[in-house]
């Protein structure tokens, strides 16, 4: 290989390693994100609830609709029973339970509904990289989730912050 050639091969890689970064770049400035300003001992939340009484953070970490149905019927229960403006609802979604919250998933309707009465919505940033490997770009995710570094960690630090923590 010449030594042209060889400049125009790195110069390829290199636009095509750029044009990937901003790939996942702009897939993440679609969904609000706690990437760079995520402090444990702080927890910051995408709805406003100053009343809520009741803190509950879901897990969800498996691929089956069937358990998304009822995390979220988990979630609604709640809201029902103690009054939306009483209770955060963090729902967490981390390696294969991730899928549920991509734009495409069966659950994305009612997930902007259940939005819409305050749950939120976090979606693992640490998975998202992993999916990222496999398809060239970071998951579209529902445009309510939002970006946390790691699942387990938000899990982690809003049980620290006093959440009651439920794994359906």
């Amino acid at each position: 290989m010449t030594r042209t050639s060889l400049f125009r091969h790195a110069r390829s890689a290199a636009l095509a390693f750029a044009l990937l970064g901003a790939g996942l770049m702009q897939a993440q400035a679609a969904n609000p994100s706690m990437l760079n300003d995520f402090k444990f001992d702080a927890p910051t939340y995408i709805h406003k609830l100053p009343f809520a009484k009741y803190n509950v953070v879901l897990q969800v970490s498996e691929n089956d609709p069937e358990r998304w149905a009822l995390v979220l019927n988990n979630a609604q229960n709640i809201l029902d029973a103690v009054g939306q403006e009483n209770a955060r609802v963090v729902v967490v979604a981390y390696g294969p339970g991730l899928r549920m919250l991509l734009k495409n998933s069966p659950v994305a309707k009612r997930i902007s509904s259940l939005n819409d009465e305050g749950i939120e919505f976090d979606a693992c940033h640490n998975t998202m990289e992993g999916m990222a490997k496999k398809l060239g770009h970071l998951p579209v995710l529902v445009p309510q989730a939002v970006i946390v570094p790691a699942g387990v960690l938000r899990i982690m630090q809003l049980e620290h912050a006093g959440f009651e923590y439920i794994k359906p």
